[in-house]
């Protein structure tokens, strides 16, 4: 075969079209944009989809660990309604319900002098003797009687 042109081709050939002997560049410099866009588009849902996450980071563990566990039931499932719940639920601050009612425990435990245990000492041990200094109710109730 030669190398000549049709006489009816034109002599000049747009940059985008490849020669016939050789490397086509438009389609090495569009797969390079492909893949990077790929990988920058991923990037990008990757972080999108851990926008719940890293908003609980701060809040307190259970909080946390159910945005997390609803984020990745979005993930395996492709049910957005999950995503929206996770963020719904990172952006709601739940009040702290476990630190009063602890110290309310604690107090009543102070007042109440008993240490953790000593309930079932007592209950082994059997009911307590009546003090000698105080006076039978029954008794009096028949002296009056």
């Amino acid at each position: 075969m030669s190398d000549q042109l049709h006489p009816m081709a034109p002599h000049h050939l747009p940059f985008y079209l490849a020669p016939g002997s050789g490397t086509d560049t438009l389609m090495v410099v569009m797969g390079v944009f492909l893949i990077g866009t790929v990988l920058w588009v991923g990037t990008l849902y990757w972080k999108l989809h851990s926008l719940p996450e890293r908003m609980a980071h701060k809040s307190q563990k259970l909080q946390f660990e159910l945005v997390a566990v609803l984020g990745l039931i979005s993930l395996f499932t492709h049910m957005h309604i999950f995503w929206v719940a996770g963020l719904l639920l990172a952006l709601i601050d739940i009040p702290d319900f476990g630190t009063p009612l602890r110290s309310i425990a604690d107090s009543v435990e102070k007042i109440a002098d008993a240490t953790p245990g000593q309930d079932e000492a007592l209950m082994e041990a059997g009911p307590a003797p009546a003090p000698a200094d105080k006076p039978d109710v029954a008794r009096k109730e028949r002296s009056h009687a």
